[in-house]
Parts: C-alpha cells; structure tokens; sequence
C-alpha cells in the first residue's frame, strides 16, 4: 500500500528547494546590481578632507552661527565625530582655520602694492581698490561669519580688524591725506579716524550688509556700473571731507 502523505512530502520537497533557490538567486543578483549602481566613494587625500571640512564648516557656521554643535556639523558634511575631531581637536581651532581661509584668505598682498603705488592718482588707486575688496568680500559667508562672531567671541572681528588697520587703514589715510593736499604723517587724529571708518564702513554697509545680512535690496544691486558709480561718490566725498579734519600744513596751489 502506497503511502500517500510520505509521497507529497517527497514531492513538495525538491519544489520548495527550487523555490528557495530561486529567492537566493533573486536575492543575490539584485544586491550585485544595487551594488553595481551605487556610486563609489572617492578616498579622500587627509588635506583633501581636512580642506572638505574647512569648507563645510564655514557654510554651516554662516548659516547656524558659531555657537552650533561640532556633531551637528558633522551629520552635515557626512563625517563621523571622532573623524572631524582627529582634524579638528576643539571647535576653537577650527573656528581659526574658517577665519584663516574665509576672512583673511582673501585679503591680496597685491592691493598693498596698488595703494603704494606713487604714479597712480589717489582716486583712480582708491577706485580700483574698492572695486576688487568689495568683490572679494561681499559674500554671504564672509558677512554672516563675521557678524555671528562679533555676538559670540568676538574673536573673527578682532583678528581682522586687527590685519585691516595694519594693512589698510594706515595707507587709506595716506592717500586721503594726500588726495586732499595734506602733506602730515602724524598719527590719524579722532576726526580722522572716524571719517575713514565712515566712509569703509559705509560701503559695506550699503553694497553688504543691507541686502546680505538684513535681505534687503537696494536700487543699483548687482549693477557693475552704477556700484563703480557708487564707490567714486563715497570716494569723492572722503576727499571733499578730509581737508576739514586733517592736520598739518596743507599744499597750497
């Protein structure tokens, strides 16, 4: 007598192995094919990952401030922790390192030689200058880190106010001085001082903070003609000023 129950147990047997065989193959082909498709990732160089993270950093601290979180960053720019530490082992040195590239990095020694330049008029030098610093500058990262740092440490603003004043301020006034006819090369007196940070500040103010910080447009943004337009009449102005704060004898015509 057959034993029928034995004989569909045989039977069902090699159809669920082919099954289950079937389910593996299936398996293992879409893995090689998601496999396939996904993008390798590049090992990054340490200096290129080291720059990776400079850079993340200061789009995220223009956008969340200094005071954000280092693993907030780090779910950011798609590091782990403890990678971003290896390169960075306190926030505060990577603060310094986005000061360094983003602030300071795009200060150009070649705009010292252009100030210092005797053959060029003081407003056509004042002009040029102007038009290149501000291009550099007037970025939203640059703006925003600088501001966020003035209400956390104060550390950005007083690095590179520091570097503005020892490469900027003692030739700007120079060339006022000399631009208006005076001939003095005493220390800036407070009237001084206060004219010229009226009229450096005033540019950025206007063509920078306005529509970088507060989001607010102005008639002419993004005009090169009417921004050149603009820095000859703050120029124009610092020129008519200064006879009426400067020391000293004065060239007379």
């Amino acid at each position: 007598m057959v034993n029928t129950a034995q004989t569909r147990a045989q039977t069902r047997a090699p159809a669920a192995a082919r099954t289950a065989g079937g389910a593996a193959t299936a398996t293992a082909t879409a893995s090689a094919s998601a496999s396939a498709s996904a993008p390798v990732r590049k090992r990054l160089l340490a200096h290129e990952r080291e720059q990776q993270i400079v850079a993340g950093a200061a789009e995220f601290f223009a956008r969340r401030g200094l005071d954000a979180q280092m693993r907030e960053l780090a779910a950011e720019i798609g590091v782990a922790h403890t990678l971003l530490y290896h390169y960075f082992p306190t926030k505060r040195q990577l603060i310094e390192r986005v000061y360094e590239d983003t602030i300071a990095g795009r200060w150009e020694a070649r705009w010292e030689t252009l100030l210092d330049d005797p053959q060029l008029p003081v407003p056509d030098k004042l002009q040029a200058f102007y038009r290149d610093y501000l291009a550099a500058i007037l970025t939203p990262e640059w703006l925003r880190i600088l501001v966020y740092s003035g209400l956390s440490d104060g550390l950005i603003p007083s690095r590179y106010f520091a570097l503005v004043r020892e490469r900027l301020f003692p030739r700007l006034l120079r060339e006022a001085r000399r631009g208006a006819g005076g001939r003095s090369r005493a220390k800036a007196t407070p009237r001084e001082e206060a004219l010229l940070m009226s009229f450096h500040g005033g540019l950025i103010y206007h063509m920078g903070i306005w529509p970088l910080i507060y989001q607010q447009s102005y008639t002419g943004q993004g005009d090169a003609q009417l921004t050149d337009i603009f820095i000859a009449d703050r120029i124009q102005g610092l020129l008519a000023q200064m006879p009426l704060v400067m020391p000293g004898p004065r060239r007379t015509a």
